[in-house]
């Protein structure tokens, strides 16, 4: 029979490499949740598209694109094509009127049409009462220097305007709106005829809010530049 004292120590040695695996196994058995709350390359290069596609979205938004033209779109060739005819026949359509408007905000000049409007609707004021407050308000925001809203006027039409405006009469912003008319006609009229806008309803086409396309896109080195690696996936 073999000694038991040879066997005991074996034992021991034994249950000392066990206890040994147990606490290897343990503290990998722990590490392994952080390892998988650190962002991959797949995920990283995941949220890298998502911002992307974001930036593109807002750039598309913001590139002046026609937004809103559902009601320019009931419009007909024929009436459309009416108002290729003269600016005084575009402009005294309402229809003509509106898509003008969206044209001119595509171009960020959408102040002139606003003052020609708001000058026809002083117009019609019918009491004296009532051109005080509206000369006032679209004296500050068309004519004055630096309005919010200022419209190019030369020096002469600009002073002469401003006189008038302390005892504001219906002829008081004639001369500034026939100025301003006459810029509209040389130079955006025939441009909105040239327009996509203008010549997909004169097409009959539905001028409406292009779809944005989602684009894809190859990643190179240098859309990661920035994004440190992560070489624990390797591991």
């Amino acid at each position: 029979m073999e000694n038991p004292v040879l066997l005991f120590p074996q034992l021991n040695i034994s249950a000392s490499k066990d206890k040994s695996y147990y606490k290897v196994m343990k503290s990998t058995v722990k590490e392994e949740p952080n390892k998988a709350s650190k962002p991959g390359a797949k995920q990283k290069r995941n949220r890298l598209s998502l911002l992307l596609q974001k930036s593109e979205l807002h750039e598309a938004e913001h590139l002046g694109k026609p937004t809103d033209l559902t009601k320019a779109s009931s419009v007909s060739p024929e009436e459309a094509m009416k108002w290729g005819e003269s600016f005084d026949k575009l402009l005294s359509q309402k229809d003509g009127l509106d898509a003008f408007t969206k044209f001119l905000k595509t171009e960020f000049s959408e102040e002139n049409i606003e003052f020609w409007i708001a000058c026809e609707d002083y117009k019609k004021s019918k009491t004296t009462n009532e051109l005080f407050p509206k000369a006032k308000s679209i004296y500050e925001t068309f004519i004055r220097k630096d309005a919010p809203k200022e419209v190019n006027l030369d020096f002469k039409t600009k002073e002469v305007t401003s006189q008038n405006i302390e005892q504001p009469v219906l002829t008081t912003f004639d001369a500034a709106q026939n100025t301003v008319y006459r810029l509209m006609e040389q130079d955006s009229y025939p441009r909105f005829l040239r327009s996509d806008l203008y010549l997909n309803l004169v097409k009959g086409r539905n001028p409406g809010r292009p779809t944005l396309r989602r684009r894809s896109r190859s990643f190179t080195v240098n859309d990661f530049q920035g994004v440190r690696p992560d070489f624990t996936i390797w591991q």
